[in-house]
């Protein structure tokens, strides 16, 4: 590659900040500008007739925020929590949501250079919710899209929820 082609090559990437956590052996990442905070699990309130992967509510410093079973959400096999799960406390379209997840690890840095569309077939988890792939060293991390794992109807369900 010749140094101008490297040099337009490096304009065009931009550097990713993601909170990377693990839902069974898949690891995940989300944007950390979405991010308010990330809690232990704390007692969380079931809501009557909520949607299966809706958890309940909890009492934030005063705040009642909906709870949604990241695990549930993404069809995945539901285990047990224990001492590593979280609550990812994010805000999707003006709304205050917590995700449950398994076990959060680190702050990422990354270029979009080591990115890619997600193929056609991902196994597992709903392809619509995947933004991209990312290809760190040794193992993959799904860029998930929050906005696209709860639809609007869905959003209005947890507002009601929390209203309750």
């Amino acid at each position: 590659m010749t140094e101008v082609a490297q040099e337009e090559k490096k304009d065009t990437s931009e550097i990713l900040q993601l909170v990377g956590f693990k839902i069974g052996q898949e690891e995940f990442g989300i944007n950390i500008l979405a991010v308010q905070e990330i809690i232990k699990i704390i007692d969380i309130t079931k809501v009557p007739n909520a949607s299966e992967y809706i958890e309940g509510v909890i009492n934030l410093r005063g705040r009642i925020i909906p709870i949604v079973h990241l695990r549930k959400r993404l069809g995945m096999p539901i285990i047990e929590m224990d001492k590593n799960t979280r609550i990812i406390v994010v805000e999707i379209s003006g709304k205050t949501i917590g995700f449950i997840v398994d076990e959060v690890q680190e702050v990422l840095r990354i270029s979009t250079d080591v990115t890619e569309k997600p193929p056609e077939l991902v196994s597992g988890v709903d392809s619509d919710f995947i933004v991209a792939v990312a290809k760190l060293e040794e193992r993959l991390l799904i860029l998930l899209d929050l906005d696209k794992t709860l639809a609007n109807d869905e959003l209005e369900e947890l507002k009601a929820v929390a209203e309750k």
